[in-house]
């Protein structure tokens, strides 16, 4: 049995980024950028009105003459003099003998003819060429997420293709004679399955939608089957069948399809019989069945390797510290990850804790970590946590 550090440390040894990828940009949400994206065009790429008005010489003149209009979309120029003005429209081009744009609101219109009731600066309301982002300068550097605002950054400067790391494809094996899917009436001696639409929502909230699911009989042949197609996914995560009662067939049906051990066990509560594995650069993470174990294995170990092979640069748990709310205590000699709930810093453990338990993670928006050399932690003391259940 190893330790919660050590563990952690072999994942991320045995993992690997996935090939990079050239997608087109409408499909890269979620993705990581491989390399540094550098503007193709300036942007704006034209000197452009920020408003509606009037493009005109700057200057003492106060009374000009109209002699065109120019809307979005519009390249015109036009012969313009000190005493002149072209209508103009926000986001169209302003004549290159234009140096500013008076808002309508400031002139009074007298036919083809206006009044400038306030002269504004020279310059005002014109957005010089490169004023975002000037051609050749980065617009994101290598490692960045991709998100609806980025993807709308990018097409504005034409980018319609990105280079990202792909998605890994992950199969979930959900293992057990006694579960049974919600909706209807529960059979004597069953319960209901949760652990694959926890699961599920867990990896498709992270951005991660290749998802394929297996439902599995306690049953050795039928386990095999499982496995290996479930390998045919870059990561194949497993729930329940990983200890080692007489129905439990997941280690021997992953042995029989050529899966190499890394590690066993992880001296920490919930969550003690982890397993991990790879077969060439393919993973497989082996959760234990009871919900509780089962999500907080997957948000310690198996995230953090998922991250790893999707590019992204942030694969640390990142802790966050709060202070005791109450004496709490660790009886076990194992590293405990426990449900409690943070407000303005201050940490107060959720009393039911028990593996099978998905009350503590339905309520709790802290995941605390209490160290396996500690045994008492008093009231005031500072403790670590990951939040959970926060948007």
């Amino acid at each position: 049995m190893i330790s919660v550090s050590e563990a952690l440390a072999l994942i991320k040894t045995h993992t690997s980024q996935l090939p990079k990828v050239e997608i087109p940009l409408r499909d890269s949400y979620g993705c990581f950028l491989v390399e540094e994206q550098v503007a193709p065009i300036s942007s704006p790429s034209f000197r452009q009105s920020a408003m509606d008005g009037y493009a005109f010489r700057c200057g003492e003149i106060y009374e000009l003459e109209v002699i065109g209009e120019c809307k979005a979309g519009d390249a015109l120029e036009f012969d313009l003099q000190d005493n002149q003005a072209v209508r103009i429209f926000t986001g169209a081009r302003v004549p290159d003998q234009a140096d500013t744009v008076i808002m309508q609101e400031h002139v009074e219109v007298n036919g083809e003819k206006i009044s400038i009731q306030k002269m504004p600066e020279k310059t005002t309301n014109v957005r010089a060429i490169g004023e975002q982002v000037q051609v050749g300068e980065q617009l994101l550097p290598a490692g960045t997420k991709i998100t609806e605002s980025i993807i709308g950054f990018l097409a504005g400067f034409g980018i319609s293709e990105v280079l990202v790391f792909n998605k890994p494809k992950i199969t979930l094996i959900v293992t057990g004679n006694e579960l049974q899917e919600a909706g209807s009436p529960l059979k004597p001696g069953c319960i209901y399955e949760s652990n694959a639409i926890m699961l599920e929502s867990a990896l498709k909230s992270r951005g991660f939608d290749s998802v394929q699911i297996l439902k599995v009989a306690d049953d050795l042949e039928a386990t095999k089957k499982s496995v290996a197609q479930g390998l045919e996914a870059d990561v194949l995560l497993i729930s329940g069948g990983i200890s080692v009662g007489d129905y439990d067939f997941v280690n021997e049906a992953l042995q029989a399809n050529g899966v190499q051990e890394i590690f066993y066990k992880v001296n920490q509560k919930p969550g003690k019989p982890l397993w991990f594995g790879k077969k060439g650069g393919k993973l497989v993470f082996a959760l234990p069945g009871n919900p509780a174990s089962s999500l907080t294995c997957f948000l310690i170990y198996a995230l953090s390797a998922l991250k790893i092979m999707s590019g992204n640069p942030d694969v640390d748990l990142n802790f966050q510290t709060g202070v005791l709310k109450h004496r709490t205590f660790n009886k076990f000699g194992k590293t405990l990850f426990i449900l409690g709930t943070e407000k303005n810093g201050e940490v107060e453990i959720y009393p039911k804790q028990a593996s099978s338990m998905l009350i503590s993670y339905a309520l709790g928006n802290a995941l605390v970590l209490i160290p396996e050399n500690l045994e008492v932690l008093e009231a005031g003391e500072t403790v670590q946590f990951l939040a959970v259940n926060r948007n």
